[in-house]
């Protein structure tokens, strides 16, 4: 996790003026003075920016496509309203993701339900729920057919090895839990078909935070492909096509912006070459990371300097905080709210959690730091929170969104009394 001074700057609408850095116009250190830290900080602009330059660049080459917004990217029902008023529908992998886009104002004939390995009780509140179901294998549909009959089925395609982001995170390939290979799935159109089920898709998942425009032309073949040959040999109609996610956003110093309107072109192309209309079926996105990832920062106080080399600067926020660093390794830029001059010299930002992977990052050049300074942890808004935990029995951060220049608390901090909600009191020894 080496890098240079400067990585890739912070979005509009975050700023720096000569008291700090700032969002639409809020001092970033006025917001930890009055919420704490840590805190994640959301600027609403942004994700409205984002979902609206995705919409832009489909619109003139796809007539009718569909955005979704995958909310296990970031769970908030405040984030989740911001996407659903930018015209935006809901990937969903668990029942209470149901609930929250629902609770948003999600109409339920803009969601997909796909989950991995799912069990009866959850596929039954997919049905019941009246929402679009995508099956990962077609295995499950006895189950499903069991407990009812959803509004839509498509099952997810496993395409094989495909392009990776900085993590190396892929969804296919035979090594991957998730998917089915085309010619297994044809066996479950058909059934399906038998059942009694009329509107059907098709639905791959490829790759995660990919920054390269060619991996889309890939994508877009395959479900071209795949959408001939289910028609053809199981005269089933595919009304819509879901390409997934994938579109990545750059974290690291060096790595340039992926050019959506390039995705959009080369995605429908792709589709077209090998599956031209008409009839031709909806196009689907089910976008997290590209939506609301550099959205957020996340802010965190220095709690000590260790001055031993290597430099150790313990920070509030750590893997319990913001896990994605000590999971996967991935770097997110560091940002001093303050002003602050001197040279800079490496450090590994740690945090408070007893474990030895605790590591936010390693052999950063800073500023020099101190006990009680700021800093801003940028890209996290995608898989942040989400993914924050309680251990060593700490409470999970507040969260707040800033739009129009005003400041809302979305999500409390949590306090000891939360963590111990739904435990069981012990009698006490004297009793």
């Amino acid at each position: 996790m080496t890098g240079p001074s400067a990585g890739p700057p912070l979005p509009e609408p975050f700023g720096r003026d000569s008291a700090g850095l700032a969002v639409d116009g809020r001092p970033l250190a006025e917001l930890a003075e009055r919420f704490g830290t840590p805190l994640y900080v959301t600027a609403g602009a942004r994700i409205r920016a984002s979902a609206r330059r995705v919409r832009a660049a489909f619109a003139p080459v796809w007539p009718g496509y569909q955005l979704l917004y995958a909310v296990k990217a970031n769970n908030n029902p405040a984030v989740v309203r911001i996407l659903r008023e930018e015209g935006c529908g809901a990937d969903c992998s668990s029942p209470d993701e149901i609930r929250i886009a629902r609770r948003a104002g999600v109409p339920r004939d803009r969601m997909l339900y796909t989950a991995a390995y799912p069990s009866e009780a959850e596929l039954a509140f997919a049905v019941d729920s009246g929402v679009a179901v995508n099956l990962d294998d077609p295995g499950l549909l006895p189950r499903l057919l069991r407990l009812g009959r959803p509004r839509a089925l498509s099952f997810r395609l496993n395409p094989g090895p495909t392009a990776a982001g900085r993590e190396g995170l892929r969804f296919s390939g035979r090594r991957s839990k998730f998917g089915s290979p085309l010619e297994r799935a044809l066996e479950g159109y058909r059934a399906a078909r038998r059942a009694g089920i009329d509107r059907f898709g098709a639905h791959t998942m490829p790759g995660s935070n990919v920054l390269a425009p060619g991996h889309f032309a890939f994508v877009g073949r395959f479900l071209g492909g795949a959408a001939r040959r289910i028609e053809a040999a199981t005269s089933v109609p595919i009304e819509f096509v879901d390409a997934g996610g994938g579109f990545g956003v750059p974290y690291a110093p060096g790595e340039r912006p992926l050019d959506v309107g390039s995705v959009a072109r080369l995605l429908s192309e792709g589709f077209r070459s090998v599956r031209p209309g008409p009839p031709r079926p909806t196009l689907m996105n089910e976008l997290g990371r590209y939506l609301v990832c550099d959205s957020t920062v996340l802010l965190t106080r220095a709690t000590h300097v260790k001055g031993t080399s290597p430099t150790w600067v313990g920070v509030d926020a750590g893997m319990h905080t913001l896990l994605r660093p000590a999971l996967y390794g991935a770097y997110h830029e560091i940002y001093p709210v303050a002003p602050r001059g001197g040279a800079r010299r490496e450090v590994n930002l740690v945090g408070p959690v007893c474990e030895d992977t605790d590591v936010v990052a390693r052999a950063r050049r800073l500023p020099p730091l101190r006990e009680g300074d700021l800093l801003a942890i940028g890209n996290a808004g995608a898989y942040g929170f989400s993914m924050a935990s309680q251990y060593n029995t700490r409470p999970r951060p507040a969260e707040v969104l800033v739009e129009g220049g005003a400041a809302r608390l979305i999500r409390r901090r949590e306090t000891i009394d939360d963590l111990l909600r739904n435990t069981q009191r012990l009698a006490s020894a004297t009793a």
